[in-house]
Order: structure tokens, then sequence, then C-alpha cells
């Protein structure tokens, strides 16, 4: 049945699009980034006193949206063994490339999805990781 998911395990969309959508076999979930779903902090983000964006912590970035991309396919009831597609997007491919890869690699190495990495100038809240995902349903 195709239907949109949302869950509260997950940092709530910031436009009018639901976490994931059914569509058939695939589920297709939306840009999910590293926001953390209990306060919508942005992990490892450090600013001045201004509230200007001073820097961030890509590791800690990576983290997140691994574990946002677990709980959105946990709400659609599928896992990350289904996963058959992974856009990753960067703001800075040459200052987090190896560290997001080594990341990736420990937390998605065993599911052999196809995957694309491009750099981005931004994204709409002020995050440097943010997964586009595709998944097949059993």
């Amino acid at each position: 049945m195709d239907e949109p998911v949302y869950t509260a395990s997950a940092p709530r969309p910031v436009g009018a699009y639901p976490h994931a959508r059914r569509a058939g076999s695939l589920l297709f979930l939306s840009g999910i980034g590293p926001r953390s779903p209990v306060d919508n902090s942005i992990p490892g983000n450090r600013h001045d006193a201004d509230g200007r964006l001073i820097a961030y912590d890509i590791e800690a970035q990576c983290r997140s949206v691994f574990a946002n991309v677990d709980a959105v396919l946990a709400a659609a009831g599928a896992s990350r063994s289904q996963l058959v597609d992974i856009t990753v997007f960067l703001t800075d491919m040459a200052a987090d490339f190896a560290t997001m890869n080594r990341l990736y690699a420990e937390h998605f190495g065993s599911v052999q999805a196809c995957r694309t990495t491009v750099q981005i100038s931004a994204l709409p809240t002020p995050i440097a990781i943010e997964l586009k995902c595709i998944a097949a349903l059993d």
C-alpha cells in the first residue's frame, strides 16, 4: 500500500513532506539530516556569540544522520539491509569525504547499496551532510 511515513524518532521535516513514502515495493526516504529528533539541535555545531556557525563536527553529524535514517526505516517496517540506493550530500567534499566514507563503511558497508556522493553549496539548515535513500521492501 502506498502511504507516507512519519515518525517522532527522526527530526521533523523542514517542509511539507513525509519522512518517507512507500510506492509499491519501494520506499523512498526524503532527505534526512543529522538534526536531533528530541530538540532539533545539530550535533557538533558550534556557534559564536552572535549565533553564527563557526565550526561543525562531521563525525558527530554522520553518526546522527545514519541513526536518523535507521529510525525512518524502522518506522516504515524496514531496515538498512533493504537499502538499494543512497545519495550523500556534503557541503565540503574536500574536508569531509574521508571521514564520511570511513563512517559510512562502518554503518552501511555490509548493505552494498549503490551510492552517489555529491558536494552542494548549502542545505536548508546549517548541516554538513544529508542522505537520500531508496529501499526495496519485501
